[in-house]
């Protein structure tokens, strides 16, 4: 993708004080630990439809899309979202380059959500309005979900254990830290076990 196309960069964009930060791998990429599982497709077919359901939980607010694959920025457009372009970042860069681009354009606070939840609804209930907001996976280990002033300096580590390091960052920065435990969003798919029934998303309660 030549040049920048991240719509969080155009010049002039303001966006409200809330918005809501996707980070979405290459769909044919996602998943690798569901190789024994199921094929290549199905592994890109329910990352996509996993990430169509994250971005549907944020509607209620601008939702971006941080991403370096040509697809995924299209897909993310056809799906009302803005890109943010940031090739080579990994995860922890990108999102923060991410949270940095958004916070540019007016955004106070925002929700950094993982695109494999496949039980997501409303993100936007998540924000309490101050401070960082954590949603642990099922175990306590990832960070599923997190919310956090944009201005605060937060450095993202993302990976096993990245719940208690996330703690520790925002007790770094002086920000109280509210744990929210949210079935729905507890719910991510990492391994063989997490996958839905049949590869197929639950129905929304």
């Amino acid at each position: 993708m030549p040049g920048d196309e991240s719509e969080v960069a155009a010049s002039g964009l303001r966006l409200g004080p809330r918005a809501v930060l996707v980070p979405v791998k290459a769909f044919g990429e996602a998943k690798g630990r569901l190789t024994q599982a199921m094929s290549a497709p199905d592994r890109a077919e329910l990352a996509r439809a996993m990430a169509e359901r994250v971005l549907a939980a944020g509607r209620h607010w601008p939702v971006a899309v941080v991403c370096d694959d040509r697809a995924v920025a299209d897909w993310a457009r056809a799906h009302g979202a803005l890109v943010v372009w940031e090739p080579g970042r990994g995860l922890n860069g990108a999102v923060e380059a991410g949270v940095e681009r958004l916070g540019g354009a007016g955004v106070m606070r925002v929700t950094v959500a993982h695109a494999d939840l496949p039980s997501a609804s409303d993100l936007t209930t998540v924000d309490n309005g101050s401070g960082v907001v954590l949603v642990p996976d099922r175990v306590g280990n990832g960070t599923n979900v997190l919310c956090l002033p944009t201005r605060s300096g937060f450095c993202f580590s993302y990976g096993p254990g990245s719940f208690a390091r996330h703690q520790a960052e925002a007790t770094r920065l002086g920000l109280d830290v509210t744990v929210l435990e949210r079935p729905e969003l507890a719910w991510d798919v990492d391994e063989p076990a997490d996958v839905p029934a049949g590869g197929r998303l639950p129905p929304l309660i």
